[in-house]
Protein backbone atom coordinates (compact mmCIF):
# COMPACT_ATOMS: atom_id res chain seq x y z
CA UNK A 1 0.00 0.00 0.00
CA UNK A 2 1.18 3.42 -1.02
CA UNK A 3 1.43 6.54 1.58
CA UNK A 4 2.10 10.42 0.28
CA UNK A 5 3.39 13.01 2.89
CA UNK A 6 5.82 15.90 2.46
CA UNK A 7 8.52 16.52 4.26
CA UNK A 8 10.85 19.49 4.16
CA UNK A 9 14.84 19.84 3.40
CA UNK A 10 16.69 22.85 3.69
CA UNK A 11 19.25 24.08 1.48
CA UNK A 12 21.43 27.07 3.25
CA UNK A 13 18.70 29.06 4.55
CA UNK A 14 16.04 28.07 2.07
CA UNK A 15 12.96 25.19 2.78
CA UNK A 16 12.42 22.81 0.05
CA UNK A 17 8.81 21.06 0.00
CA UNK A 18 9.86 17.16 -0.51
CA UNK A 19 7.22 14.52 -1.35
CA UNK A 20 7.77 11.65 1.02
CA UNK A 21 6.17 8.35 -0.44
CA UNK A 22 6.06 5.04 1.39
CA UNK A 23 5.22 1.70 -0.32
CA UNK A 24 4.71 -1.07 2.06
CA UNK A 25 4.91 -4.23 0.02
CA UNK A 26 5.07 -8.28 -0.20
CA UNK A 27 8.29 -9.17 -0.38
CA UNK A 28 11.32 -10.20 1.79
CA UNK A 29 11.57 -7.46 4.80
CA UNK A 30 13.83 -4.67 4.20
CA UNK A 31 14.02 -1.39 3.93
CA UNK A 32 15.40 0.79 0.97
CA UNK A 33 15.41 4.37 0.39
CA UNK A 34 16.56 6.45 -2.63
CA UNK A 35 16.03 10.59 -3.77
CA UNK A 36 19.79 11.38 -2.51
CA UNK A 37 19.52 10.98 1.19
CA UNK A 38 22.64 11.88 3.34
CA UNK A 39 24.35 9.60 6.02
CA UNK A 40 21.98 10.62 9.21
CA UNK A 41 18.67 10.52 6.82
CA UNK A 42 20.05 6.41 6.32
CA UNK A 43 20.23 6.26 9.69
CA UNK A 44 17.01 6.95 10.16
CA UNK A 45 15.65 3.58 9.23
CA UNK A 46 17.12 2.95 12.98
CA UNK A 47 15.11 5.66 14.83
CA UNK A 48 11.73 5.07 12.52
CA UNK A 49 11.90 1.28 13.04
CA UNK A 50 12.75 1.54 17.30
CA UNK A 51 9.96 4.35 17.66
CA UNK A 52 7.54 2.25 15.57
CA UNK A 53 7.78 -0.57 18.28
CA UNK A 54 8.27 1.32 20.95
CA UNK A 55 5.06 3.14 20.18
CA UNK A 56 3.52 -0.02 20.37
CA UNK A 57 2.50 0.01 16.37
CA UNK A 58 3.18 -2.65 14.13
CA UNK A 59 6.42 -2.92 12.21
CA UNK A 60 6.24 -4.58 8.73
CA UNK A 61 7.33 -7.54 8.00
CA UNK A 62 7.35 -6.99 4.26
CA UNK A 63 9.52 -4.65 2.30
CA UNK A 64 9.60 -0.86 2.82
CA UNK A 65 10.24 1.30 -0.18
CA UNK A 66 10.61 5.22 0.44
CA UNK A 67 11.32 7.76 -2.17
CA UNK A 68 12.35 11.59 -1.95
CA UNK A 69 11.30 13.41 -4.25
CA UNK A 70 12.40 15.50 -6.24
CA UNK A 71 15.41 12.96 -6.40
CA UNK A 72 17.93 15.99 -7.42
CA UNK A 73 17.65 17.86 -4.38
CA UNK A 74 19.87 16.51 -1.54
CA UNK A 75 17.99 15.38 1.44
CA UNK A 76 19.95 16.17 5.34
CA UNK A 77 19.52 15.57 8.39
CA UNK A 78 16.99 13.63 11.04
CA UNK A 79 13.84 15.94 10.71
CA UNK A 80 12.79 13.14 7.65
CA UNK A 81 12.19 10.81 10.99
CA UNK A 82 8.55 12.01 11.55
CA UNK A 83 7.13 12.20 7.94
CA UNK A 84 8.89 8.38 6.89
CA UNK A 85 7.29 7.27 10.57
CA UNK A 86 3.69 8.82 9.48
CA UNK A 87 4.04 7.05 6.17
CA UNK A 88 4.40 3.71 7.41
CA UNK A 89 1.91 3.75 9.74
CA UNK A 90 -0.57 5.38 7.23
CA UNK A 91 0.47 2.68 4.40
CA UNK A 92 0.33 -0.07 6.59
CA UNK A 93 -3.37 1.24 7.68
CA UNK A 94 -2.38 1.41 11.03
CA UNK A 95 -2.88 5.45 10.99
CA UNK A 96 -5.20 7.57 8.86
CA UNK A 97 -4.62 11.18 8.58
CA UNK A 98 -6.70 13.43 10.94
CA UNK A 99 -7.27 16.46 8.60
CA UNK A 100 -7.71 16.86 5.25
CA UNK A 101 -5.45 19.15 3.33
CA UNK A 102 -1.50 19.49 2.79
CA UNK A 103 0.76 19.25 5.90
CA UNK A 104 4.73 18.98 6.24
CA UNK A 105 5.52 17.15 8.82
CA UNK A 106 9.40 17.70 10.00
CA UNK A 107 10.54 16.12 13.20
CA UNK A 108 13.40 13.70 15.20
CA UNK A 109 12.18 10.49 16.69
CA UNK A 110 13.99 9.29 19.51
CA UNK A 111 14.24 5.59 20.06
CA UNK A 112 11.34 5.56 22.18
CA UNK A 113 9.05 7.68 19.94
CA UNK A 114 10.15 10.81 21.22
CA UNK A 115 9.89 13.93 18.90
CA UNK A 116 12.99 15.81 19.31
CA UNK A 117 13.35 19.61 18.25
CA UNK A 118 15.02 20.27 15.12
CA UNK A 119 17.04 22.68 13.49
CA UNK A 120 15.86 24.89 10.99
CA UNK A 121 11.85 24.94 12.01
CA UNK A 122 11.34 28.52 11.63
CA UNK A 123 12.87 28.13 7.77
CA UNK A 124 10.57 25.55 7.42
CA UNK A 125 7.57 27.38 8.98
CA UNK A 126 8.22 30.32 6.37
CA UNK A 127 8.64 27.68 3.77
CA UNK A 128 5.69 25.73 4.56
CA UNK A 129 3.60 29.35 4.58
CA UNK A 130 5.14 30.38 0.94
CA UNK A 131 3.91 27.15 -0.66
CA UNK A 132 0.18 27.11 0.72
CA UNK A 133 0.30 24.51 3.12
CA UNK A 134 -2.67 23.88 4.99
CA UNK A 135 -0.91 22.38 8.46
CA UNK A 136 2.94 22.34 9.61
CA UNK A 137 3.24 19.50 12.18
CA UNK A 138 6.65 19.82 14.22
CA UNK A 139 8.24 18.81 17.67
CA UNK A 140 6.72 21.03 20.50
CA UNK A 141 10.50 22.03 21.34
CA UNK A 142 10.40 24.05 18.16
CA UNK A 143 7.39 25.83 19.65
CA UNK A 144 9.05 27.33 22.99
CA UNK A 145 10.01 30.65 21.40
CA UNK A 146 6.10 31.14 19.90
CA UNK A 147 5.39 30.18 24.19
CA UNK A 148 7.59 32.67 25.60
CA UNK A 149 6.01 35.26 23.59
CA UNK A 150 2.44 34.77 24.55
CA UNK A 151 4.09 34.79 28.11
CA UNK A 152 4.74 38.78 27.91
CA UNK A 153 2.87 41.71 28.35
CA UNK A 154 0.22 42.52 25.65
CA UNK A 155 1.72 39.97 23.79
CA UNK A 156 4.41 41.58 22.77
CA UNK A 157 7.78 39.84 21.22
CA UNK A 158 10.91 39.37 22.88
CA UNK A 159 13.56 41.38 21.56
Amino acid sequence: MLAKLFGSTLVGMESHRITVEVDVTNGIPGFEMVGLPDAALKESRIRVKSAIKNSLYEWPRTKVHINLAPADVRKEGPSFDLPIALGILQAMGQLKPQREGRCIAAGELSLDGELRAITGALSIALGARDCGVDYLLVPCGNAAVRRSWSRRPNGAAPC
